[in-house]
Protein backbone atom coordinates (compact mmCIF):
# COMPACT_ATOMS: atom_id res chain seq x y z
CA UNK A 1 0.00 0.00 0.00
CA UNK A 2 2.51 2.15 0.86
CA UNK A 3 4.61 1.86 -2.10
CA UNK A 4 1.64 2.05 -4.37
CA UNK A 5 1.13 5.76 -2.41
CA UNK A 6 4.56 6.60 -3.06
CA UNK A 7 4.02 6.00 -6.97
CA UNK A 8 0.97 7.93 -6.91
CA UNK A 9 2.82 10.72 -5.34
CA UNK A 10 5.78 10.91 -7.60
CA UNK A 11 3.19 10.76 -10.45
CA UNK A 12 1.62 14.05 -9.22
CA UNK A 13 5.24 15.53 -8.86
CA UNK A 14 5.99 14.33 -12.29
CA UNK A 15 2.97 15.51 -13.80
CA UNK A 16 3.43 19.52 -11.49
CA UNK A 17 6.67 19.65 -12.99
CA UNK A 18 5.61 19.05 -16.43
CA UNK A 19 3.37 21.67 -16.12
CA UNK A 20 5.02 23.97 -14.53
CA UNK A 21 8.04 23.64 -17.03
CA UNK A 22 5.47 23.71 -20.22
CA UNK A 23 3.99 27.11 -18.63
CA UNK A 24 7.18 28.66 -18.05
CA UNK A 25 7.66 28.41 -22.20
CA UNK A 26 4.92 30.77 -23.07
CA UNK A 27 6.57 33.61 -24.76
CA UNK A 28 5.02 36.11 -22.49
CA UNK A 29 7.69 35.55 -19.77
CA UNK A 30 10.63 36.62 -21.92
CA UNK A 31 14.51 35.87 -21.98
CA UNK A 32 17.01 36.13 -19.91
CA UNK A 33 20.29 37.98 -21.42
CA UNK A 34 22.38 35.97 -23.90
CA UNK A 35 25.41 36.49 -26.31
CA UNK A 36 26.66 39.77 -26.19
CA UNK A 37 24.31 41.41 -23.44
CA UNK A 38 25.00 38.73 -21.32
CA UNK A 39 28.65 40.11 -21.98
CA UNK A 40 27.63 43.45 -21.02
CA UNK A 41 26.06 42.45 -17.83
CA UNK A 42 28.83 40.26 -16.41
CA UNK A 43 31.07 43.64 -16.85
CA UNK A 44 28.89 45.87 -14.95
CA UNK A 45 30.30 47.03 -11.60
CA UNK A 46 26.52 46.19 -10.42
CA UNK A 47 26.80 42.93 -11.52
CA UNK A 48 28.32 41.01 -8.84
CA UNK A 49 28.17 37.12 -7.82
CA UNK A 50 25.49 35.99 -10.61
CA UNK A 51 23.32 38.95 -10.03
CA UNK A 52 22.67 42.86 -10.13
CA UNK A 53 22.51 43.98 -6.65
CA UNK A 54 21.55 47.36 -4.96
CA UNK A 55 23.80 50.25 -4.12
CA UNK A 56 23.07 49.42 -0.16
CA UNK A 57 22.37 45.87 1.54
CA UNK A 58 18.74 45.31 0.48
CA UNK A 59 16.79 42.38 2.33
CA UNK A 60 13.37 41.47 -0.23
CA UNK A 61 11.46 41.53 3.84
CA UNK A 62 12.26 42.97 7.00
CA UNK A 63 13.82 41.52 9.82
CA UNK A 64 10.59 40.29 11.99
CA UNK A 65 8.89 38.93 8.28
CA UNK A 66 8.64 35.55 6.71
CA UNK A 67 7.44 34.28 3.57
CA UNK A 68 4.54 32.31 5.29
CA UNK A 69 3.60 35.56 7.17
CA UNK A 70 3.75 37.12 3.38
CA UNK A 71 1.55 34.26 2.29
CA UNK A 72 -1.06 33.97 4.94
CA UNK A 73 -1.45 37.66 5.02
CA UNK A 74 -3.08 37.25 1.06
CA UNK A 75 -6.05 35.38 2.69
CA UNK A 76 -6.35 37.98 5.11
CA UNK A 77 -9.85 40.51 4.14
CA UNK A 78 -8.73 44.73 3.87
CA UNK A 79 -11.34 46.71 3.69
CA UNK A 80 -11.22 49.00 0.51
CA UNK A 81 -8.30 47.27 -0.59
CA UNK A 82 -10.00 48.27 -4.31
CA UNK A 83 -12.50 50.65 -5.36
CA UNK A 84 -16.15 49.23 -5.66
CA UNK A 85 -17.25 51.57 -8.41
CA UNK A 86 -15.33 53.39 -11.73
CA UNK A 87 -12.98 55.82 -10.64
CA UNK A 88 -13.36 59.11 -12.43
CA UNK A 89 -11.09 60.01 -15.68
CA UNK A 90 -10.65 62.01 -19.04
CA UNK A 91 -10.48 61.52 -21.79
CA UNK A 92 -7.94 63.45 -23.89
CA UNK A 93 -6.72 63.41 -28.03
CA UNK A 94 -3.64 61.98 -26.95
CA UNK A 95 -2.26 62.74 -30.98
CA UNK A 96 -3.88 66.64 -30.66
CA UNK A 97 -1.80 67.87 -27.72
CA UNK A 98 -0.19 71.57 -28.43
CA UNK A 99 3.79 70.63 -29.22
CA UNK A 100 4.65 74.08 -27.65
CA UNK A 101 2.76 72.63 -23.88
CA UNK A 102 5.00 70.77 -22.04
CA UNK A 103 2.33 68.28 -21.08
CA UNK A 104 2.43 64.79 -18.94
CA UNK A 105 -0.59 62.53 -18.89
CA UNK A 106 -0.81 60.14 -16.13
CA UNK A 107 -2.64 56.71 -17.22
CA UNK A 108 -3.04 54.88 -13.88
CA UNK A 109 -0.19 53.05 -12.03
CA UNK A 110 2.68 53.52 -13.75
CA UNK A 111 2.10 54.69 -16.71
CA UNK A 112 2.12 58.45 -18.46
CA UNK A 113 3.37 59.93 -21.50
CA UNK A 114 5.53 62.76 -21.85
CA UNK A 115 4.83 65.15 -24.41
CA UNK A 116 7.56 67.80 -25.29
CA UNK A 117 8.49 70.11 -28.16
CA UNK A 118 6.98 67.85 -30.01
CA UNK A 119 8.80 64.77 -29.03
CA UNK A 120 6.85 61.89 -27.53
CA UNK A 121 8.15 59.55 -24.68
CA UNK A 122 6.17 56.58 -22.64
CA UNK A 123 7.35 55.19 -19.43
CA UNK A 124 6.58 52.11 -18.22
CA UNK A 125 3.20 51.24 -20.95
CA UNK A 126 1.63 48.53 -19.30
CA UNK A 127 -2.43 48.47 -20.90
CA UNK A 128 -3.33 44.93 -20.68
CA UNK A 129 -6.53 44.71 -18.40
CA UNK A 130 -3.78 42.39 -15.94
CA UNK A 131 -0.17 43.00 -14.73
CA UNK A 132 0.43 39.33 -15.50
CA UNK A 133 1.80 37.46 -17.85
CA UNK A 134 -1.33 35.63 -18.76
CA UNK A 135 -4.51 37.61 -19.25
CA UNK A 136 -7.00 34.95 -17.32
CA UNK A 137 -5.62 35.31 -13.55
CA UNK A 138 -3.56 37.95 -11.61
CA UNK A 139 -3.80 41.71 -10.56
CA UNK A 140 -7.24 43.12 -12.64
CA UNK A 141 -7.17 46.68 -13.85
CA UNK A 142 -9.83 48.97 -11.83
CA UNK A 143 -13.01 50.10 -13.08
CA UNK A 144 -12.62 53.41 -15.28
CA UNK A 145 -8.63 52.84 -15.84
CA UNK A 146 -8.84 51.38 -18.90
CA UNK A 147 -10.15 54.65 -20.69
CA UNK A 148 -7.03 54.46 -23.39
CA UNK A 149 -6.29 52.02 -25.84
CA UNK A 150 -2.49 52.01 -27.34
CA UNK A 151 -3.94 52.29 -31.19
CA UNK A 152 -5.22 55.80 -29.68
CA UNK A 153 -1.50 56.77 -29.13
CA UNK A 154 0.01 59.06 -31.45
CA UNK A 155 3.74 57.56 -33.10
CA UNK A 156 6.07 57.14 -30.22
CA UNK A 157 10.23 58.63 -30.31
CA UNK A 158 11.33 57.09 -26.77
CA UNK A 159 9.53 54.02 -24.85
CA UNK A 160 11.37 53.97 -21.23
CA UNK A 161 11.08 51.01 -19.32
CA UNK A 162 12.56 51.04 -15.77
CA UNK A 163 12.70 46.70 -14.98
CA UNK A 164 10.73 43.62 -16.12
CA UNK A 165 8.28 42.87 -13.64
CA UNK A 166 4.84 42.83 -15.08
CA UNK A 167 3.36 46.00 -13.58
CA UNK A 168 6.26 47.77 -15.82
CA UNK A 169 6.76 45.74 -18.56
CA UNK A 170 3.68 44.51 -20.56
CA UNK A 171 4.22 41.82 -23.46
CA UNK A 172 0.96 42.38 -24.60
CA UNK A 173 1.79 46.25 -25.13
CA UNK A 174 5.37 45.66 -26.32
CA UNK A 175 3.68 43.80 -29.26
CA UNK A 176 1.56 47.22 -30.33
CA UNK A 177 4.22 49.58 -29.71
CA UNK A 178 7.18 47.73 -31.47
CA UNK A 179 5.79 48.97 -34.58
CA UNK A 180 4.83 53.35 -33.30
CA UNK A 181 8.41 53.30 -31.88
CA UNK A 182 11.66 54.57 -33.11
CA UNK A 183 13.60 53.53 -29.70
CA UNK A 184 13.28 51.37 -26.52
CA UNK A 185 15.45 52.59 -23.46
CA UNK A 186 15.89 49.74 -20.48
CA UNK A 187 17.84 48.64 -17.90
CA UNK A 188 20.88 46.07 -18.77
CA UNK A 189 19.61 42.97 -19.75
CA UNK A 190 16.01 44.10 -20.12
CA UNK A 191 16.57 43.97 -24.34
CA UNK A 192 16.32 40.88 -24.59
CA UNK A 193 12.98 40.38 -23.37
CA UNK A 194 11.94 42.55 -26.08
CA UNK A 195 14.27 41.11 -28.81
CA UNK A 196 12.60 37.58 -28.35
CA UNK A 197 8.82 39.76 -28.80
CA UNK A 198 10.31 41.01 -32.07
CA UNK A 199 11.55 44.29 -31.03
CA UNK A 200 14.62 44.91 -33.68
CA UNK A 201 18.35 44.92 -32.35
CA UNK A 202 18.47 48.87 -33.58
CA UNK A 203 15.32 49.68 -31.69
CA UNK A 204 16.56 48.81 -28.24
CA UNK A 205 19.25 51.11 -25.85
CA UNK A 206 20.51 49.46 -22.67
CA UNK A 207 21.63 51.57 -19.81
CA UNK A 208 23.89 50.84 -16.25
CA UNK A 209 23.56 53.05 -13.87
CA UNK A 210 25.19 56.90 -14.28
CA UNK A 211 25.30 55.80 -18.03
CA UNK A 212 23.89 58.72 -20.40
CA UNK A 213 23.30 59.58 -23.59
CA UNK A 214 21.34 61.79 -26.34
CA UNK A 215 19.83 59.01 -27.46
CA UNK A 216 17.66 60.65 -30.13
CA UNK A 217 18.03 64.42 -31.37
CA UNK A 218 16.95 66.45 -28.61
CA UNK A 219 16.28 63.80 -26.05
CA UNK A 220 18.91 63.35 -23.20
CA UNK A 221 18.56 60.10 -21.09
CA UNK A 222 20.36 58.89 -18.03
CA UNK A 223 20.03 55.68 -15.84
CA UNK A 224 19.92 56.55 -12.21
CA UNK A 225 20.03 53.80 -9.54
CA UNK A 226 17.02 52.54 -8.13
CA UNK A 227 16.66 50.28 -5.14
CA UNK A 228 14.72 47.47 -6.00
CA UNK A 229 14.93 43.99 -7.71
CA UNK A 230 13.94 42.07 -11.22
CA UNK A 231 12.50 39.16 -12.59
CA UNK A 232 9.66 37.48 -14.68
CA UNK A 233 9.41 34.07 -13.27
CA UNK A 234 11.90 31.99 -10.71
CA UNK A 235 15.06 33.86 -11.31
CA UNK A 236 15.52 36.81 -9.98
CA UNK A 237 17.98 39.99 -10.29
CA UNK A 238 19.53 38.81 -13.67
CA UNK A 239 18.38 42.30 -15.54
CA UNK A 240 18.76 45.84 -13.90
CA UNK A 241 16.39 47.88 -12.38
CA UNK A 242 16.73 51.25 -12.76
CA UNK A 243 15.45 55.04 -12.77
CA UNK A 244 15.84 57.65 -15.38
CA UNK A 245 16.97 61.31 -15.93
CA UNK A 246 14.99 62.85 -18.90
CA UNK A 247 16.34 66.44 -20.15
CA UNK A 248 14.34 67.40 -23.32
CA UNK A 249 12.39 70.69 -24.62
CA UNK A 250 14.68 72.45 -21.82
CA UNK A 251 13.05 70.54 -19.15
CA UNK A 252 14.60 67.95 -16.48
CA UNK A 253 11.99 65.29 -15.64
CA UNK A 254 12.61 61.99 -13.07
CA UNK A 255 11.34 59.17 -13.88
CA UNK A 256 11.53 57.19 -10.93
CA UNK A 257 10.19 53.31 -11.47
CA UNK A 258 10.35 51.41 -8.42
CA UNK A 259 12.74 51.99 -5.74
CA UNK A 260 12.85 51.61 -1.49
CA UNK A 261 13.87 54.76 -0.02
CA UNK A 262 17.72 55.44 0.10
CA UNK A 263 20.29 58.65 -0.08
CA UNK A 264 20.30 58.25 -3.81
CA UNK A 265 17.54 60.07 -3.95
CA UNK A 266 19.71 63.06 -2.62
CA UNK A 267 22.75 62.12 -4.85
CA UNK A 268 20.74 62.37 -7.96
CA UNK A 269 19.35 65.81 -6.69
CA UNK A 270 22.71 67.00 -6.53
CA UNK A 271 24.11 65.85 -9.35
CA UNK A 272 20.74 66.42 -11.96
CA UNK A 273 18.47 68.64 -10.00
CA UNK A 274 16.33 70.82 -9.33
CA UNK A 275 13.58 68.62 -11.78
CA UNK A 276 10.63 70.30 -13.01
CA UNK A 277 8.71 67.32 -12.51
CA UNK A 278 9.27 63.79 -10.72
CA UNK A 279 7.04 60.91 -11.37
CA UNK A 280 7.84 58.46 -7.65
CA UNK A 281 6.05 55.78 -6.47
CA UNK A 282 3.42 56.23 -3.65
CA UNK A 283 1.81 52.81 -3.63
CA UNK A 284 2.26 48.80 -3.24
CA UNK A 285 4.14 49.12 -0.14
CA UNK A 286 3.90 46.67 3.24
CA UNK A 287 5.79 46.81 6.32
CA UNK A 288 6.63 43.45 5.61
CA UNK A 289 8.68 44.95 2.47
CA UNK A 290 9.97 48.14 3.70
CA UNK A 291 13.62 48.49 1.79
CA UNK A 292 12.06 47.72 -2.16
CA UNK A 293 9.28 50.11 -2.07
CA UNK A 294 8.55 53.25 -0.39
CA UNK A 295 5.96 54.32 2.28
CA UNK A 296 4.25 57.38 0.78
CA UNK A 297 5.81 59.83 3.46
CA UNK A 298 9.34 58.57 1.95
CA UNK A 299 7.96 59.65 -1.37
CA UNK A 300 7.63 62.98 -0.48
CA UNK A 301 11.35 62.86 1.25
CA UNK A 302 12.10 61.69 -1.96
CA UNK A 303 10.93 64.35 -4.06
CA UNK A 304 12.26 66.98 -1.93
CA UNK A 305 16.03 65.39 -1.99
CA UNK A 306 15.52 65.59 -5.45
CA UNK A 307 14.59 69.18 -5.20
CA UNK A 308 11.63 68.74 -7.70
CA UNK A 309 9.41 71.60 -8.46
CA UNK A 310 6.34 69.19 -8.16
CA UNK A 311 5.52 65.89 -8.27
CA UNK A 312 3.19 63.18 -9.85
CA UNK A 313 2.57 60.39 -6.86
CA UNK A 314 1.98 57.08 -9.05
CA UNK A 315 2.13 53.10 -8.75
CA UNK A 316 -1.58 53.79 -7.65
CA UNK A 317 -4.48 54.10 -8.81
CA UNK A 318 -4.85 50.67 -11.13
CA UNK A 319 -3.83 47.09 -9.30
CA UNK A 320 -3.84 46.27 -6.09
CA UNK A 321 -0.44 44.48 -5.32
CA UNK A 322 -0.26 44.79 -1.78
CA UNK A 323 -3.06 44.58 1.54
CA UNK A 324 -3.48 48.19 2.09
CA UNK A 325 -6.70 50.41 0.71
CA UNK A 326 -5.96 51.63 -2.73
CA UNK A 327 -6.33 54.96 -1.51
CA UNK A 328 -4.20 54.93 1.65
CA UNK A 329 -1.19 55.82 -0.79
CA UNK A 330 -2.15 59.21 -2.28
CA UNK A 331 -3.87 60.34 1.36
CA UNK A 332 -1.05 59.53 3.08
CA UNK A 333 1.44 61.10 0.07
CA UNK A 334 -0.56 64.21 0.00
CA UNK A 335 -1.11 64.92 4.29
CA UNK A 336 2.83 64.47 4.29
CA UNK A 337 3.40 66.57 1.58
CA UNK A 338 1.05 69.89 2.89
CA UNK A 339 2.71 69.57 6.03
CA UNK A 340 6.57 69.89 4.51
CA UNK A 341 5.99 71.83 1.73
CA UNK A 342 6.38 69.77 -1.18
CA UNK A 343 3.96 70.78 -4.56
CA UNK A 344 2.21 67.19 -5.36
CA UNK A 345 0.17 67.44 -8.34
CA UNK A 346 -2.78 64.76 -8.48
CA UNK A 347 -3.97 64.34 -11.61
CA UNK A 348 -7.19 62.43 -12.38
CA UNK A 349 -6.33 59.44 -15.35
CA UNK A 350 -6.11 61.23 -18.51
CA UNK A 351 -6.23 64.66 -16.96
CA UNK A 352 -2.86 66.43 -18.78
CA UNK A 353 -0.37 68.29 -16.32
CA UNK A 354 1.06 71.15 -18.00
CA UNK A 355 4.26 72.70 -16.41
CA UNK A 356 4.44 75.90 -15.78
CA UNK A 357 0.46 76.53 -16.57
CA UNK A 358 -1.64 74.06 -15.37
CA UNK A 359 -0.50 71.65 -12.35
CA UNK A 360 -4.16 70.03 -11.24
CA UNK A 361 -4.56 69.30 -7.72
CA UNK A 362 -8.19 67.61 -6.80
CA UNK A 363 -8.77 64.93 -4.22
CA UNK A 364 -10.93 62.80 -6.76
CA UNK A 365 -10.34 59.80 -4.80
CA UNK A 366 -12.54 61.28 -1.64
CA UNK A 367 -16.29 59.72 -1.35
CA UNK A 368 -15.28 56.89 -3.59
CA UNK A 369 -15.52 53.68 -1.52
Amino acid sequence: MLRKTLKILAALVLVLAVTIFFFMQQTSFGKLPAGTRAERVSKSPNFKNGTFQNLIETKALAEDASYFGLFSKLFTSVPGIAPLRALPSQKTDLKAIPADKPTIIWFGHSSYLISIGGKKILADPVFSERASPVQYSGPKNYPGTALYKLEEFPDLDVVVISHDHYDHLDYNSILILKEKTKLFCVPLGVGQHLEHWGVKPEQIREFDWWEGEEVLAGIHLTSTPARHFSGRGFTRNRTLWSSFVLETGGKKIFIGGDSGFDNAFKDIGEKFGPFDIAMLECGQYDVQWPYIHMMPEETVQAALDLKATVFLPVHWGKFTLANHPWKDPIQRAVKHAKANGAHVTTPKIGEPIILGESIPFEEWWEGIN
